[in-house]
């Protein structure tokens, strides 16, 4: 059952992604990345990472793409009706590059194991452990990440303080 589920919601991250690649406007390809990124996140479920589902969300699905959003807002890129050389030589150069990747993919996923994982549900990318790892063995680096984004939050008061 699962590697059916797996099948589906991989071939739904695959169209999201071909529609990203063929999309004309940039906000369509930007919405399209985000069905991708929901998709891997549902992949790190399957793979029982939770925590990791839940940042990619969180941090990729949602300021990431609220931040390209922006910058594709703020550029306004004009679309353009003819193509130049370069554009139809990136066309014929991508498409047997493309098809390489598609072979190598199917070489991979053969000789990949399909199925349940004999050891049962390992704690590899849970809440758990990673709570464990960066409370124990990452904490120093932890409290100066802290101390330095608290730093970099009071600069950004100050700054804007000075222009008012």
């Amino acid at each position: 059952m699962q590697t059916i589920v797996f099948f589906i919601f991989a071939f739904i991250a695959v169209a999201a992604a071909i529609n990203m690649l063929v999309q004309k406007h940039p906000i369509h390809s930007a919405l399209s990345l985000i069905v991708v990124m929901a998709m891997l996140s549902i992949f790190y479920v399957m793979l029982y990472a939770e925590f990791l589902a839940v940042v990619q969300v969180i941090v990729y699905a949602g300021a990431i793409m609220v931040l390209f959003v922006f910058v594709i807002m703020l550029l306004n890129p004009r679309e353009e009706s003819h193509r130049t050389r370069q554009n139809r030589f990136l066309l014929v150069a991508g498409v047997p590059l493309g098809l390489c990747l598609m072979a190598e993919i199917v070489i991979l996923l053969r000789r990949a194991p399909l199925g349940e994982n004999e050891t049962g549900r390992q704690l590899v990318g849970t809440t758990e452990a990673v709570g464990r790892v960066l409370f124990t063995d990452y904490l120093l680096p932890f409290e100066f990440i802290s101390v330095l984004i608290l730093i970099a939050i009071l600069g950004a008061v100050v700054l804007t303080k000075r222009e008012l």
